[in-house]
């Protein structure tokens, strides 16, 4: 495929991740959560609960899904929408892995936070 190198900024290595787990990248934005599946795919969301605020990246990994470590709520990692009965949603940050290296397209960040 054919990426527009202006939109993708480094974030590391798919190997710096470990599986069902999450690292944080800090951003002129916010602070964003880097996801990796059992199935070694990759997922970028806000790293805040649309609840009360909880750390995302702390929480359980499972399936294309995490769960807030403060109150249990659900979040899809490809919709960035709370599952269940909860209501709420965060950001989906574009996310490619090329190869293992990882970006984010950092100029979506910037278009969403005007």
């Amino acid at each position: 495929m054919n990426w527009p190198t202006e939109n993708w900024h480094p974030i590391g290595d798919i190997s710096d991740i470990p599986l069902r787990g999450a690292r944080c990248v800090r951003t002129p934005q916010g602070k964003i959560a880097v996801f990796r599946t059992a199935e070694n795919e990759v997922f970028a969301i806000e790293d805040h609960c649309p609840h009360k605020g909880g750390p995302l990246s702390q929480g359980i990994v499972h399936g294309t899904a995490v769960t807030c470590p403060l109150h249990n709520w659900v979040i899809s990692l490809e919709t960035g929408k709370a599952l269940g009965a909860d209501e709420g949603a965060v950001r989906t940050i574009p996310v490619r892995n090329d190869g293992g290296a990882l970006f984010i397209a950092l100029k979506s960040l910037m278009i969403a936070a005007e």
